[in-house]
């Protein structure tokens, strides 16, 4: 069984990847030390998996590490709460104890793999036209290249691929070893040389029949990305619009990203959302956390199109910019019963709009 590792450097790269629209993995291994017990980024890392609707199973790392019996139940429990209830618990997400020093529970780690594969029923078919995602792109000295995953089909030296708004003939395929390869199959990550420019990570590709067609194409598209990125200023869902824009696109939900100055602040937050009855709009709690509003969170709150909701806490340096640029809003507040109040006014529909000259 070949396995293809994505190693995504703590969350943020998963939150921009989800933000492209890749739902590029099919599984999530979750790596917990034994000794840390619960870091925020881990949960982070869930909401991520979560919002992308991946299932996760869980690796405990550093288990050669001696006397960490009481460590990994009180951890366990910890991501009981988070909703990942081990197996031996009765629950659905597989637990694997193993040591990165003493490869101790590998080997369980990957057969475990390959047994939630099978129970996924995860198939490809190789005989078709290939289809797949950038997972990196850049500018190296033989022009661009992108690190692209095949999803269905093999993609072969020779074949004319589309990607976004960029197109040409594929060159040569470089594997994880520097090595030439002829073709790729489904599940393989290979460098591809030959596009005519550097495509956005995350975005699909797919290999067409001739190369006048992808022209054609990846020109419309350039000028519908122009277009998109002028009106993708304007904020995809606000406490204001909320209405608006379940006439647009039946969105029945209010997505939001709750960051709070303490722990208790945000549990006292969550708790009363969670209490918010209205038979028009749902709620939804994408991501909790204690600090301040950050880039990763933007991210988040672009993929699944959130409000961001901040009580008695600052936006990090960057992160305004980042948030225009992603059309998402962030509302800060320093009196838990405002916060409450305004989201439960724009659930009923009966907030005012902004009006700005």
């Amino acid at each position: 069984h070949p396995i293809t590792f994505l190693d995504t450097p703590g969350h943020e790269a998963f939150s921009a990847m989800r933000a492209r629209g890749a739902n590029v993995t099919d599984l999530v291994i979750l790596v917990v030390a034994a000794d840390d017990g619960l870091m925020p980024q881990t949960v982070e890392a869930i909401s991520h998996a979560r919002a992308a609707k991946v299932p996760i199973i869980v690796a405990i790392n550093k288990i050669d590490l001696p006397g960490l019996e009481a460590n990994k139940t009180k951890l366990k429990k910890q991501l009981q709460e988070k909703g990942l209830t081990p197996d031996e618990w009765g629950g659905t997400t597989l637990f694997v104890d193993c040591s990165a020093v003493t490869k101790q529970g590998i080997d369980k780690l990957l057969e475990m793999i390959v047994f939630q594969t099978d129970l996924l029923e995860l198939k490809a078919n190789p005989d078709r036209k290939s289809k797949g995602n950038v997972i990196e792109s850049g500018l190296q000295a033989g022009g661009p290249t992108a690190t692209v995953l095949v999803r269905k089909g093999t993609l072969k030296v020779g074949d004319i691929i589309l990607c976004g708004s960029h197109y040409g003939r594929v060159r040569a395929l470089i594997n994880e070893e520097g090595e030439r390869l002829k073709q790729a199959t489904p599940s393989v990550a290979v460098r591809v040389l030959g596009l005519n420019g550097v495509p956005e990570a995350g975005l699909e590709f797919v290999v067409v029949d001739n190369e006048r067609a992808a022209r054609d194409i990846a020109e419309e598209r350039a000028l519908a990305d122009k277009a998109a990125e002028a009106e993708d200023r304007q904020p995809r869902v606000t406490l204001e619009n909320l209405f608006a824009k379940i006439a647009e696109d039946q969105q029945l939900t209010l997505k939001v990203v709750v960051k709070a100055d303490t722990q208790g602040s945000v549990e006292a937050i969550v708790e009363a959302l969670k209490k918010i009855e209205t038979n028009k709009v749902a709620l939804e709690i994408v991501h909790h956390a204690v600090g301040t509003v950050t880039e990763s969170d933007v991210d988040l709150a672009g993929a699944s199109k959130c409000v961001i909701l901040g009580f008695h806490t600052r936006i990090d340096s960057g992160t305004n910019e980042k948030a225009k640029q992603f059309g998402v809003q962030i509302k800060l507040y320093a009196i838990i019963y405002e916060l409450i109040d305004e989201v439960k006014e724009a659930m009923a529909g009966l907030l005012p709009p902004v009006l700005k000259d």
